[in-house]
């Protein structure tokens, strides 16, 4: 949805603009600021790492690799573009390439941005204090990697292939920044595009199903309790389902205008 600006006399839509046009570049301003406000595109992360790329043989860098608070990796790479180019393939190569890192090589990388950044924090203790353990033999440490995108925008062949990603229990997140210029002020909108929020997070939940009591819908494919007094007539709407048993009534198929004999 658009950007408006409220007035005391009018609402009027906000103009758009390009990251490259307010002079943002990817890296030493794009890049540099979510580094430091993770929590605006990736909440509950914590930056180990900036342009990551310690590879034997390859001389691809991450943007920025993160660990949440479950203790999984974060690979996070940022576009400032208005289709995120290739970063979905970009992404899962980093993500195999960093899957095999142990919680000591972690903290040995974090160590090193720290120091980078001039921070005399110490590298252990963070990471286990932003993971809630005590000590690294707690849980297993990066179960999974995740993935977030951040761009200007994405094509429809970048998400298509996230959302299939996903459905392969991967864990790809599309984050949209869309830039808005306001007089001398440049604005962001920040919307998380892929995966779309569930319904259920919109409505207010049962008092019942939140204090234990019985759920308001039935469970799929359960034996209605009043099976037997339903049974008369659905007999007479299909003719064969006399002879169901109530194990067979599950397999049952929906009744349709089509099927219901006049």
């Amino acid at each position: 949805m658009p950007l408006y600006e409220l007035t005391n006399e009018i609402i009027k839509p906000v103009e758009t603009t390009r990251f490259a046009e307010a002079g943002l570049r990817e890296r030493a301003d794009f890049q540099r600021i979510l580094r430091e406000q993770i929590e605006v595109v990736c909440p509950d992360t914590l930056v180990v790492a900036e342009d990551f790329g310690q590879w034997e043989e390859s001389r691809r860098r991450i943007g920025l690799l993160g660990v949440d608070q479950n203790a999984n990796l974060v690979v996070i790479e940022l576009k400032r573009t208005e289709d995120g180019g290739d970063m979905d393939l970009q992404s899962i190569r980093y993500a195999a390439m960093v899957s095999t890192l142990t919680f000591e090589r972690v903290v040995e990388i974090f160590a090193e941005h720290l120091a980078q950044m001039g921070n005399s924090g110490d590298a252990r203790t963070m990471l286990l204090d932003h993971s809630n353990w005590e000590s690294s033999e707690d849980r297993e440490f990066a179960p999974s990697v995740r993935i977030v995108l951040v761009s200007a925008d994405f094509s429809k062949e970048l998400t298509t292939s996230v959302l299939w990603l996903n459905e392969q229990d991967l864990d790809l997140r599309c984050v949209r920044m869309t830039p808005y210029r306001l007089k001398d002020s440049l604005l962001v909108d920040v919307q998380q595009v892929v995966p779309l929020p569930e319904a259920s997070e919109y409505m207010v939940p049962d008092s019942r199903e939140t204090d234990g009591g019985p759920a308001r819908h039935p469970v799929p494919n359960q034996i209605p309790h009043n099976f037997q007094h339903w049974s008369p007539l659905i007999e007479r709407l299909v003719p064969s389902f006399g002879s169901k048993s109530q194990e067979e009534f599950r397999e049952i198929p929906l009744l349709t205008p089509s099927s219901i004999p006049t």
